[in-house]
């Protein structure tokens, strides 16, 4: 067997310095901003 999922953390990014920078890029490229990260923590049963 593998690994169970024990929990899913989400990080919301605040206060980066190079925000600014893509959020003009994501305006002028058009495309969209990840703002967010997982973090998985898993455990062997």
């Amino acid at each position: 067997a593998g690994f169970v999922l024990k929990e899913d953390i989400i990080k919301v990014q605040h206060n980066c310095r190079a925000t600014g920078f893509w959020v003009k890029k994501s305006k002028e490229y058009n495309f969209l901003l990840i703002m967010h990260e997982h973090i998985f923590v898993f455990y062997k049963p």
